[in-house]
């Protein structure tokens, strides 16, 4: 038991210095921070004053949208975890840090946390423009630590994703483009529009996709009185099996790539 101690706190330790360092490029480029975040809340205010008013979901629209929104957000934090993996590893550093006592996992931890609390405050800050132009949650305590839970869940996920192919891409530019499988799957999901109103064929993707159960979950627990019923479960399954496979398929890809 010591010895699994020592070594947590040595991982622990090492990942929090790669944080830090990731933080302050942030600070020296805060632009990719700006743009991560205020791409979602520019996208949200266009489908609730846009589009808005000529989708009928039997509720205000804004109440509708804001899960897809905060999921949608994931997308673009996931880019520019891809590309600084990849900046990482085709650079050097992995390797020069290997040679070095430090913990192989914590290089990666340091990345998924750094992308966890960027994705953390993009999420917040959708929140409160959502609420500033008329998101009215009916939510309780356990409601709101339900919807934690899974946008923890789905961030983590996504952000072990992005690590993986962080590591398999050639350049920091593919590994940038991995955004896009992020994004695409919302829209084509229940985030913006009822899957009853899709063509058939594509209806049926988009019920049975990853991304609409969860999106389903966290807007019934905002605005639904907590009526997620199976599609809570089906968005743990989904996103707990995902978790499971990047973190497994990033530290054997890592632990082979130099």
């Amino acid at each position: 038991m010591t010895a699994l101690r020592n070594v947590l706190g040595e991982t622990a330790a090492d990942g929090w210095t790669m944080f830090r360092r990731l933080q302050k490029h942030l600070y020296r480029n805060p632009e990719m921070m700006l743009v991560g975040i205020f791409l979602p809340i520019i996208l949200m205010l266009m489908f609730v004053y846009v589009f808005g008013g000529a989708i009928a979901t039997g509720t205000d629209y804004v109440n509708y949208v804001v899960p897809g929104i905060i999921v949608t957000c994931v997308g673009y934090g996931a880019s520019m975890t891809a590309s600084s993996v990849n900046l990482d590893m085709k650079g050097g550093l992995y390797d020069r840090l290997r040679t070095m006592p430090v913990r192989p996992a914590s290089l990666l931890i340091g990345h998924v946390a750094n992308s966890l609390v960027r994705n953390g405050i993009g999420a917040v800050l959708v929140l409160l423009v959502a609420l500033a132009v008329g998101f009215r949650p009916s939510a309780g305590w356990s409601e709101w630590i339900g919807v934690t839970l899974y946008l923890v869940l789905f961030f983590l996920a996504v952000c072990w994703l992005a690590v993986l192919f962080g590591l398999l891409a050639n350049n920091a530019e593919t590994a940038g483009a991995f955004s896009f499988f992020v994004m695409f799957l919302p829209y084509v999901s229940s985030a913006f529009v009822p899957t009853e109103t899709m063509p058939s064929w594509l209806g049926a993707f988009a019920e049975h996709q990853p991304v609409t159960p969860l999106i389903e979950t966290l807007r019934g627990l905002l605005v639904e009185g907590g009526a997620a019923g199976g599609q809570a479960t089906a968005a743990a399954l989904w996103f707990g099996g995902l978790l499971i496979a990047a973190f497994a398929s990033s530290s054997f890809v890592f632990a082979r790539r130099r």
